[in-house]
């Protein structure tokens, strides 16, 4: 028998309004909101959950999360055992949950079996959008490889890797076409790619180029032949209008972007998930939680940067999504790209970009990152108005009392 569930006496936080809507009911009948409405709603034989002013809100988006990122130094998780990252991921997976994250979309890791263990409820975490592990050429983003006087291969088949890994190294078009096949055979939702350097990579410089455009050119319209489409990691302006020239849909971090680079993400419909928090993490705790010395040299070349990025960003047009980034113990931190966020912009800009900016990225506007009928029953009841201040979403959860996913209800401190 199909569970029926009442949240009643409610304000309503709706991302599309400028307030708050004064006392709703929301009747959920499975996994899906089939009514949403001012007046009383009567439901008998209903599981009635008396709201209390709370504010009903979506539940949360984070668009760049890295699940298996347990350490913060990615080479040498590499070689962990791979039950020791599974196991360790489990705890990572619920923090996000009880954050009030009921969606995230892996950028590079975790596989399809993680979606399993979490849709069976083997594990306690949100519902995933997973990448599989993100493709790297030869010296770049993904390759963890240190420098030496040769150059060792990978171990394993390309696709046997460890489940620490969160990337695999391929070069050339028709290589790069077969590993797109590969890691969408195996179960991945969407496709990343490194297209610049990055900071937690040992040899590759920030501002370096990634693919060929002839190699982002193929990646891009194999997942195209799949119905899914491409993010990319890229920092500098080049190699985010290179990515964008070439069909790529979402442009991860995009720190050093300018207003050229900016105005053709908006002209090309690309959209942009800057992911603050990571660098403050990296910055503040890199060093002595395992962070190579290489990466955290590298960490202020973009951390100053971000926030001006955001204003780019939002002058041009660029929808963008919210997205955290972060690795090992650092995971704790992901609220506060909320708080850095709001330094420029607005409340509501930022919840849109954890909702329905969240929603449209992962092309599913019509069942997630609203309370409407015909959505997944994905709620929080939160204590405070986070369309004044996000404050109230910031922590490990102290001010969201409720947490339902699915039409479950996952955590209630009420």
């Amino acid at each position: 028998m199909t569970q029926t569930t009442l949240i009643k006496n409610a304000r309503l936080l709706d991302p599309l309004q400028p307030e708050l809507l004064d006392r709703h009911d929301i009747l959920i009948e499975g996994n899906t909101i089939r009514e949403v409405s001012g007046e009383p709603i009567a439901a008998g034989g209903a599981q009635v959950i008396d709201a209390g002013g709370k504010t009903a809100m979506p539940g949360l988006i984070d668009l760049h999360v890295h699940v298996i990122a347990v350490e913060l130094n990615l080479p040498r998780q590499a070689h962990m055992p791979n039950v020791l990252i599974t196991l360790r991921s489990l705890p990572v997976l619920r923090g996000m949950l009880r954050r009030g994250f009921t969606t995230v979309r892996d950028a590079g890791g975790a596989g399809h079996a993680f979606k399993q263990a979490v849709e069976s409820g083997l594990a306690q975490g949100p519902r995933l959008f997973v990448s599989g592990r993100a493709l790297s050429q030869t010296g770049g983003h993904g390759d963890g490889r240190a420098r030496s006087d040769y150059i060792a291969q990978p171990e394993g088949c390309p696709t046997c890797a460890r489940v620490g890994s969160l990337a695999r190294v391929v070069d050339g078009v028709d290589a790069v076409r077969k590993a797109v096949r590969e890691e969408l055979q195996m179960g991945a939702d969407q496709i990343k790619i490194m297209a610049s350097g990055g900071v937690a990579s040992p040899t590759d410089p920030v501002g370096a180029h990634g693919y060929s455009e002839d190699e982002i050119r193929a990646i891009v319209a194999e997942a195209a032949a799949r119905q899914t489409y491409v993010l990319a990691h890229a920092y500098t302006a080049e190699a985010i209008s290179r990515a964008v020239r070439c069909g790529v849909r979402s442009i991860e971090h995009g720190n050093l972007v300018d207003a050229e680079a900016a105005a053709l993400m908006a002209q090309m419909g690309a959209y942009a998930v800057p992911t603050l928090v990571t660098y403050d993490a990296l910055a503040n705790e890199g060093a002595s939680l395992g962070l190579p010395a290489d990466s955290v040299a590298k960490v202020a070349s973009v951390r100053e940067a971000g926030l001006r990025a955001l204003q780019i960003f939002k002058s041009a047009g660029v929808k963008m999504g919210f997205g955290s980034d972060l690795l090992g113990e650092s995971h704790r931190l992901q609220s506060d790209e909320f708080r850095l966020r709001a330094q420029v912009l607005s409340p509501a800009e930022v919840i849109a970009s954890a909702t329905t900016v969240g929603a449209e990225i992962l092309g599913m506007q019509d069942r997630l990152g609203r309370l409407v009928p015909g959505a997944l029953a994905d709620l929080l009841l939160v204590d405070g108005n986070p369309l004044q201040s996000v404050d109230c979403l910031l922590g490990q959860g102290e001010h969201i009392p409720l947490v339902m996913k699915d039409g479950v209800v996952q955590f209630n401190a009420l």
